[in-house]
């Protein structure tokens, strides 16, 4: 035998489920939609018989608010100049001398560069060094994140287009001689 409330509880449970579905278990039908009058979107006239609705509308006095901008309303800020500088000020720049640029390298080494496209720049140092490559066709500040390369007679590996960047040489190319500096 069960306890009444029980019974009543799941009675309850059962209503209230069936009252929140939506559709074919609810007790009413849905109502059709129903088209808005014509008579819903006309102007209507107010008592200085201009429309309420139209471009034209006026309202009185008494409802405009303390800020209203008319058409014939001109827009004036008062005020007096501002009293800092209008223009940018010149700025003089003191003279730079010709001299070096970059610090002074702990060391320097010249040999033969090649390259690969691995994306790296490899050498046989810690990775994280930081060393400037240059060569006839310029110079590109790298980090070393490769260790490399193989060869004895080779220097660095560099990816292509530092390579190419470096050398100032025809694509065709497969080395070039380089003086890497050491930071």
């Amino acid at each position: 035998m069960r306890r009444s409330a029980v019974v009543a509880a799941s009675a309850l449970i059962a209503a209230a489920a069936l009252i929140g579905l939506p559709g074919p278990a609810s007790s009413t039908a849905p109502s059709p939609v129903a088209d808005l009058p014509a008579a819903a979107f006309m102007q209507v006239p107010n008592s200085t018989g201009a429309s309420a609705l139209g471009p034209t509308a006026q309202s009185d006095g008494a409802l405009r608010a303390a800020g209203f901008l008319g058409t014939d309303t001109a827009l004036v800020e008062r005020g007096s100049a501002p009293s800092w500088p209008t223009a940018k000020p010149a700025i003089s720049q003191p003279t730079v001398s010709a001299g070096r640029d970059w610090k002074p390298p702990r060391y320097s080494l010249t040999g033969i560069a090649t390259f690969y496209d691995n994306g790296t720049t490899a050498m046989r140092l810690p990775r994280g060094t930081i060393v400037r490559i240059c060569g006839a066709g310029g110079c590109v500040l790298r980090t070393v994140n490769d260790y490399g390369p193989q060869s004895p007679g080779r220097l660095i590996d560099l990816y292509r287009p530092d390579f190419f960047a470096v050398c100032g040489c025809a694509s065709w190319s497969g080395t070039t001689t380089v003086t890497v500096s050491i930071y």
